[in-house]
């Protein structure tokens, strides 16, 4: 008997296999399933009757006629007990099969479940964590429980626009605006943006500010143009605005900052508003501090919308215990997040958003800085 050994990622590729190098009357002797590089695999020992030569076989025919006569009645017959054992394999192989299909089904709930639990406890709305769940789930068929990671990491970051910052030299000033509630660090944004785009882009950059309130802040802000080498002007009025627009009109970029007010005192909001209506901005950046809650960036990003920002900035990043709200907050309002901050350094401490970033952020909880 001719015994040969195949294999096969799926039971079916194993016994194609072993018909294809043995012939349909190839019989499986015995099976097992492992793993190789973390992927089944499936065994086939199987055998066959090699074939005797016409005249021997007659010849062996004649000899062993008479004795296979008195042997029929007692012993039993090779091939039919065989065939016996094999279909006794492929009942026990179809008895575990469903039993390794429902260990594998239980290992992906599991892992799925600890995914829920760990979007949860990172602050990940509710709805978004049940909809990254169903998506999860939906391809569970075709994951393994290793690539879950991967296929958790691919969708959350789909679910994170951003867009990148460009100004052309010579053609006139790019106006971007700050906005934002009081304390999140929209000055220091600047600040950061400010020397970025002088040092590295040499792009010729001018700075106005409206926060006249808030004590100290013209300070900080006429000391750091000072020191870089970077044009300021003060706006104490709405015209004041206009004025300052003139007198940088030869500028690459002018960047506006503006006083930080609570979300929830629409009259101070619309007096900011007063202050921009003479400006045509470019861009408006929403400014955020990571350190709050989800409901109430919601609520900031709600009542701020009166300023029609197209770019959001997530700053204090390395001062968050969680980034689940950036994800929260990205997906409600479907805006691009422009940068990220993660400290007060002047200008080190700013990342251009990147959706990769931000998801690996959200799910290890950790800024790698």
């Amino acid at each position: 008997m001719k015994i040969k050994k195949v294999t096969g990622h799926t039971l079916k590729e194993a016994t194609q296999k072993m018909k294809e190098e043995l012939g349909e009357d190839a019989i499986i002797l015995s099976t097992r399933v492992f793993e190789e590089n973390n992927r089944k695999v499936f065994e086939i020992t199987a055998g066959i009757d090699e074939a005797i030569p016409p005249k021997e076989k007659k010849e062996e025919k004649k000899r062993s006629s008479s004795k296979q006569q008195k042997e029929k009645k007692e012993k039993p017959n090779f091939e039919t007990e065989l065939k016996k054992l094999t279909e006794k394999i492929y009942q026990i192989k179809k008895e575990q099969k469903p039993v390794i299909a429902e260990k594998d089904n239980k290992e992906l709930n599991e892992a799925i479940a600890d995914i829920e639990y760990l979007l949860l406890h990172r602050e990940v709305d509710k709805s978004l964590t049940n909809t990254i769940i169903a998506d999860l789930k939906e391809k569970s068929d075709f994951l393994t429980k290793e690539q879950l990671d991967e296929q958790l990491f691919a969708i959350i970051s789909s679910m994170i626009s951003t867009s990148g910052f460009s100004v052309e030299k010579g053609k006139g000033p790019k106006i971007i605006t700050l906005v934002g509630p009081t304390g999140v660090g929209k000055t220091t944004c600047i600040a950061k943006l400010a020397l970025i785009s002088k040092i590295i882009h040499k792009l010729e950059v001018g700075l106005i500010s409206t926060d006249t309130y808030r004590l100290g802040a013209l300070d900080q802000l006429k000391i750091f143009a000072e020191v870089s080498n970077i044009d300021f002007e003060v706006a104490y009025e709405p015209e004041d605005v206009k004025k300052s627009l003139k007198k940088f009109k030869k500028k690459d970029l002018i960047f506006i900052d503006t006083v930080g007010r609570s979300q929830r005192n629409s009259k101070l909001l619309n007096e900011i508003r007063k202050f921009l209506l003479p400006v045509q901005s470019d861009e408006v950046y929403l400014v955020l501090s990571a350190t709050n809650s989800t409901r109430t960036l919601i609520d900031t990003a709600q009542k701020f919308r009166i300023f029609n920002y197209n770019g959001l900035i997530f700053t204090k990043l390395d001062e968050a215990v969680s980034y689940g709200n950036i994800l929260n907050v990205a997906a409600r309002f479907e805006i691009p997040i422009k940068y990220l901050t993660n400290g007060q350094v002047i200008p080190d401490d700013i990342i251009a958003a990147d959706p990769d970033f931000i998801a690996n952020l959200i799910i290890t909880g950790k800024l790698n800085r």
